[in-house]
């Protein structure tokens, strides 16, 4: 009779026991409540403009917001009326315009004793031919003046038909001279070519020294011709715009005139003659201006030797300024800059006419024509400084 009794109680335990283990099977297989600090932000709607990554904490639990910075750095030189270097100014004796609007100069250093990158570039087509010998004496004489063992190298890259490296970046100066007085003239002239491809597979990635940072050695470009270009497959504009991105100032050396020696004694050699700049040697000054160089126009071979010391003394004197343009838009225009020196009248300054304002390709040849462009702005090395 008492044996129903004892199964309720039973029973119920049987029960609440699977009332419970089902309650925590479902805690257990639900997933956790997400923090309101830690939610995800809803993706932007379709067409609204993307913003930038989202803030984040640093091991030390500090809010980290990324930005980002386009700054456009420019390499320069000043110089007095009698041509002669001005290393003593300060940040306060300069102002730089981007398309005429005064910029704010966030960056500001003196450049002496960078290691020098250097592609000397001869041309070596039919309309040099009489002239190879005055190339190589010109090309080995600034190498041995200017090259710093162990500390500076340079590379030899000779263009006719097309360019051609004949000796790869080395601070070895004997090894430079015997390939270049090996050269010989012939074929056409690939002036622009030869400018592109030192910049896109030389100047672009240089050997730099152990243990150093990225972007400081100085790219240098020596190119020793006639300005005669009548074989390129790139323009000129294309040949200037990508020395300007890889930040490659150029010195040019005009060979468009019948040399003399102050030593030679025949009248009819050294007779006077009205000096006037060829079509080429405009292509080259040009070169040279819009990238920052100088163009050198000697008519005695004896001139050269003065013509590589202001060069060498330069390459050790410069300035550099970086500012972040005002409403800075990756647009593809060609924005024209100018440095000035504030209250110092005949003073010259040797600097990069400009920037294209557009996302940098990626300039290694091998990579696929669609991939996708690294971040920066041409023209200006995006937040790294020279």
């Amino acid at each position: 009779m008492n044996r129903p009794r004892i199964l309720i109680p039973v029973a119920l335990t049987i029960v609440l026991l699977f009332l419970v283990s089902a309650d925590r099977a479902q805690q257990q297989t639900s997933p956790p409540a997400t923090p309101p600090a830690q939610q995800q932000p809803a993706p932007p709607a379709s067409g609204a403009q993307q913003q930038a990554p989202p803030p984040t904490r640093s091991q030390n639990n500090q809010t980290v917001i990324p930005i980002q910075v386009n700054l456009v750095d420019v390499l320069f030189t000043v110089l007095n009326r009698r041509n002669k270097l001005v290393p003593d100014l300060e940040q306060g004796d300069f102002k730089v315009f981007d398309e005429n609007k005064p910029q704010d100069i966030r960056y500001f250093s003196k450049q002496t004793d960078l290691p020098l990158r250097i592609g000397m570039l001869l041309d070596t087509s039919n309309s040099i031919r009489d002239r190879i010998k005055f190339e190589q004496d010109a090309s080995v004489s600034f190498l041995y003046s200017v090259l710093r063992r162990n500390k500076d190298e340079a590379f030899v890259m000779t263009f006719d038909d097309e360019p051609q490296v004949l000796q790869g970046f080395t601070s070895d100066t004997g090894a430079l001279r015997d390939q270049i007085t090996r050269t010989r003239a012939g074929g056409g002239t690939a002036i622009y070519d030869a400018i592109y491809d030192a910049c896109a597979n030389q100047l672009n990635h240089p050997p730099r020294p152990p243990g150093d940072q990225p972007d400081v050695v100085r790219r240098v470009m020596i190119l020793i011709s006639d300005g005669e270009d009548n074989l390129s497959t790139h323009t000129r504009s294309e040949a200037i715009e990508l020395a300007q991105r890889t930040s490659v100032v150029i010195y040019t050396i005009s060979t468009s005139t019948q040399w003399v020696s102050l030593s030679e004694t025949n009248p009819n050699k050294t007779s006077d003659r009205k000096y006037h700049l060829t079509e080429g040697d405009k292509i080259l000054q040009d070169l040279a201006d819009e990238t920052g160089g100088r163009a050198f126009f000697p008519y005695h071979v004896d001139d050269l030797d003065q013509s590589f010391q202001d060069i060498g003394d330069e390459l050790r004197n410069q300035y550099s300024i970086a500012y972040q343009p005002a409403n800075y838009i990756l647009d593809g225009r060609y924005h024209k800059i100018r440095v000035e020196v504030l209250e110092h009248k005949g003073y010259k300054v040797n600097a990069r006419r400009g920037y294209f304002a557009r996302a940098k390709q990626d300039l290694n040849p091998s990579a696929s024509p669609g991939a996708a462009p690294s971040p920066g702005a041409t023209g200006s090395p995006g937040n790294s400084k020279p």
